[in-house]
C-alpha cells in the first residue's frame, strides 16, 4: 500500500501512524452514505405504494423512521468513536449498514420496512460523524481545510447521483434492487475501510464515556440562545431545500410530469447550486467579513424564493422555470452555510466536537419533521411548496438577526 505521513500531523500525533493517500476520499465516500440512504429509494415511491400495499403518506413516513434515529444517533457516534476508536466504530457501522439494506430489500409490508429503515438511520450517520473526526486526528492547518473542502465538494455530489442512479435501478430491476445495491455499497466501503483506514485515535488518547459530564456539555450547549439562533438559522435554510428533496417524488412525477429516470431535473441543479455556493464562499474568505458573506447569501436566498412564490402563483409549474430558482436558492444557502457553521462552532472552542454534533442534531431532527409532518402537506401543488419554502427561508433569517444582534449586544 503506497502511504505517506500526513501532512502537518498534530504534536500529540502517535509517531508510527501513516495514513494512506487515499484516505481523505475514503472519509468522502463515507460522508456519501447518508445522502444514498435518503435519496437512492425516492424515484420509486410509486411503485413501493403498490408492492407493500401502502399509502403514499405511509411511504413517505419511511423517510422518517430513517431520519429520526439518524439524528438521535448524531449525537453519539462521535463520543462513542472518542472511547472506542473510530476504526472500530466505522466497521461495525457499515456492516449494520449491509445487514440493515438487504432487510430493507426483502420487506414484506410496510411496517417491517419502517423498521429497516429505523435501523439504517442509526447506522448510517457514523461514517460522516466519525470521518470529519479522523480528518481532525490526522491533517491540520490548511492542509486540513483542503482535506475538508474536497470532502465536502464530494458530499454535495452524493445527493445529485443518489436518485438518478436509484431511478435506473428501478427502472431495470425493480424497487427492491435499490437497497440490494445499498447494501453492496456497504459492503464495499466495509472492505476499503478494513484495508486502508487506519486507527487515528490512539489508545492513550481514548476518553471514557462519562454520562454525567456529557450530560452538563450537551445541556450546556443546546440551552445557549446564541448557539440555538445561528444554528437554527443554517438548519432552516437548509431545511427550504431539503423539503423539495423530500418532495420529489410527487413535484417531479405528479406535477412536472417526469419520470423515474428524469430525477436530474432536480438533483443535478441543487448540487452544483450548492458546490458554486460554497466555492463562492471560499473565494470570498479574507475579502469580505463572514457577516457580509451571511448577508449575500440571504439576499440570494430572499430573491429566490420572491421568484419562486411569484412564478407559481401565476404560472402552473413547468420545467425549466419550477427549477430555477431552487438552483438560485442553493447557491445563496451554500454561501452562508460556512459562516453559520463556524459561528455556531466558535461558541464553544474547548468542545467543537460536540457542538458540531448538536448543530447536526438540530438539523437532522428539523429534516425529520420536514419528511414526516411539512412534506406531506406541503406537496399538494408548487404553490404551497414555495410558500412553505420561503416560510422556512425567512424563519432562518429571523434566527441570524437575533443572533447578529445578541452577539453585538455581547461583545
Amino acid at each position: 500500500m503506497r502511504a505517506m505521513r500526513a501532512a502537518d500531523p498534530p504534536a500529540n500525533q502517535p509517531p508510527a501512524l501513516h495514513v494512506p493517500r487515499s484516505l481523505p476520499l475514503l472519509i468522502a465516500v463515507l460522508s456519501m452514505i447518508g445522502p444514498f440512504a435518503i435519496d437512492t429509494y425516492l424515484p420509486s415511491f410509486r411503485e413501493m405504494e403498490t408492492s407493500l400495499r401502502a399509502s403514499p403518506l405511509q411511504i413517505q413516513q419511511s423517510l422518517t423512521a430513517y431520519l429520526l434515529p439518524f439524528a438521535l444517533m448524531s449525537l453519539w457516534h462521535g463520543s462513542i468513536s472518542d472511547a472506542l476508536g473510530r476504526r472500530r466504530v466505522i466497521l461495525i457501522s457499515l456492516a449494520a449498514l449491509a445487514l440493515t439494506s438487504v432487510g430493507c430489500a426483502l420487506a414484506p409490508n410496510i411496517q417491517v420496512l419502517w423498521i429497516f429503515r429505523a435501523l439504517q438511520g442509526i447506522a448510517s450517520g457514523a461514517g460522516m460523524v466519525v470521518g470529519r473526526a479522523v480528518i481532525r486526528d490526522v491533517y491540520e492547518g490548511a492542509t486540513g481545510q483542503r482535506v475538508m473542502a474536497n470532502v465536502t465538494v464530494v458530499f454535495t455530489i452524493a445527493p445529485a447521483v443518489a436518485p438518478i442512479l436509484g431511478g435506473w435501478l428501478h427502472e431495470w430491476f425493480g424497487w427492491r434492487s435499490v437497497f440490494y445495491f445499498l447494501a453492496l455499497f456497504a459492503v464495499a466501503v466495509w472492505i476499503w475501510c478494513l484495508q486502508q483506514l487506519p486507527e487515528t485515535l490512539h489508545p492513550e488518547r481514548r476518553s471514557p464515556l462519562n454520562p454525567a459530564f456529557l450530560a452538563r456539555s450537551y445541556r450546556r450547549t443546546l440551552t445557549d440562545f446564541r448557539f440555538l439562533a445561528v444554528s437554527f438559522a443554517a438548519a432552516l435554510n437548509f431545511t427550504a431545500i431539503f423539503l423539495y428533496i423530500t418532495s420529489a417524488p410527487v413535484f417531479l412525477m405528479e406535477h412536472l410530469h417526469l419520470r423515474e429516470t428524469q430525477f436530474y431535473w432536480l438533483f443535478i441543479p441543487v448540487p452544483v447550486g450548492m458546490m458554486l455556493g460554497a466555492a463562492l464562499s471560499g473565494r470570498l474568505a479574507g475579502r469580505l467579513s463572514p457577516k457580509r458573506t451571511v448577508l449575500f447569501g440571504y439576499g440570494a436566498m430572499i430573491f429566490a424564493v420572491l421568484l419562486n412564490v411569484g412564478f407559481h402563483l401565476w404560472r402552473p409549474a413547468q420545467l425549466p422555470w419550477s427549477v430555477a430558482p431552487l438552483f438560485v436558492y442553493a447557491i445563496g444557502m451554500a454561501l452562508a452555510m460556512p459562516s453559520l457553521v463556524l459561528f455556531a462552532l466558535d461558541l464553544f472552542p474547548a468542545q467543537k466536537g460536540l457542538a458540531a454534533s448538536c448543530q447536526a442534531f438540530l438539523m437532522t431532527m428539523l429534516n425529520t419533521l420536514t419528511a414526516g409532518l411539512l412534506s406531506p402537506l406541503a406537496n399538494a401543488s408548487p404553490l404551497r411548496l414555495a410558500l412553505v419554502s420561503a416560510g422556512l427561508t425567512t424563519g432562518g433569517l429571523l434566527c441570524a438577526s437575533l443572533f447578529f444582534a445578541k452577539n453585538s449586544a455581547r461583545k
